[in-house]
């Protein structure tokens, strides 16, 4: 698995440097260097409000009790540093966020199943987020593939849409409990062990209806929040444009994100992609590069402190589990 993440951000790499060097390297570098230090410190904000909206949607799908919303902050920008940064195929940080969940008194299988649901909730908006881009292409009367960007659209949102609503239940059925229990006898693998858990705690996650609105309501808000990343970056670089238009880029740009997902941070591919977009309302490559190096700014300004502070928690973890082991020998030694 790490020899194919790390062949893949190779690819990845190599493909970002030959669509930087046919754009010319000089154009692309004047382009980048226009958003300057003021750019991109409101880039960064604009990523750690949709960062820490997405906490709070996280958070309304676990029912009362549960941890304070601070909490959830610090765990959803670990999540994110993590899926950013490092080369896991961004899910690495969702588990990593569960497990940190599960040790703030959280119960495993409901830890694992907001994680999940709320990853589902994320697709299924993007999805309509998607096809809101598709809309407004169609509507800006562009000159291109229209007919297959809809069919791009539709080919994402359907599935994503059924999958929120089917996933969970398939994930319910005792089949899988059944399926659990095949699985460890055959090879062991003690983490399979927390199936039936998650089946428990996504019956509890699906009961909170009121909370899964407003998780999938405060997601929808994010995407276009997302969208301001896009339109500031445009207005920095000196090209004026409506935020229809960067609503467009935002939503399909994540969609040829989410397609190269077996590339880490999709390199190359989140590139090409924006050269595309971008041309269909007469972006120039050069800027169409820059745009989406300056979407990843916020991914290392957000990200490295993100992942300081996943080494901070791990640590006070570390720290109280062997408190807890030492407590006992020390009890049976006074004894």
């Amino acid at each position: 698995m790490k020899k194919a993440a790390a062949l893949g951000l190779v690819l990845g790499l190599l493909l970002f440097a030959a669509l930087t060097f046919y754009e010319g390297v000089g154009e692309v570098a004047h382009a980048f260097g226009r958003i300057g230090l003021v750019g991109a410190l409101l880039i960064a904000v604009i990523r750690f409000a949709q960062t820490f909206g997405a906490a709070f949607a996280w958070r309304f799908m676990i029912p009362k009790p549960r941890p304070a919303p601070w909490i959830f902050c610090q765990l959803r920008w670990v999540r994110e540093s993590i899926n950013n940064l490092l080369p896991v195929a961004s899910v690495g940080g969702d588990v990593f966020g569960a497990r940190l969940l599960k040790k703030r008194r959280v119960d495993g299988g409901v830890a694992a199943a907001s994680v999940v649901v709320d990853l589902l909730a994320q697709t299924a908006t993007q999805a309509v987020f998607t096809m809101i881009g598709v809309v407004l292409l169609l509507r800006a009367g562009v000159e291109a593939d229209l007919t297959l960007a809809a069919a791009v659209g539709a080919i994402i949102m359907v599935p994503a849409i059924a999958g929120f609503w089917l996933a969970p239940r398939l994930l319910s059925m005792g089949w899988i409990d059944r399926l659990a229990q095949k699985i460890e006898a055959q090879t062991g693998w003690p983490s399979v062990v927390g199936l039936p858990a998650l089946r428990q705690g996504l019956d509890v996650i699906l009961r909170n209806r009121a909370g899964l609105a407003r998780a999938l309501a405060i997601h929808m808000t994010i995407w276009f929040v997302g969208a301001l990343e896009i339109y500031f970056a445009l207005q920095f670089l000196g090209d004026q444009r409506s935020f229809a238009t960067a609503i467009t880029i935002e939503s399909l740009g994540h969609a040829v994100k989410a397609a190269g997902f077996l590339i880490p941070g999709a390199w190359g591919v989140q590139e090409g992609g924006f050269i595309a977009l971008c041309a269909a309302f007469g972006i120039g490559s050069p800027n169409a590069i820059a745009l989406s190096l300056i979407k990843r700014i916020p991914d290392l300004i957000c990200g490295a402190p993100g992942l300081a502070l996943w080494r901070r928690l791990e640590g006070e973890s570390l720290f109280a589990t062997v408190l807890r082991a030492k407590r006992p020998a020390e009890e049976a030694g006074r004894a």
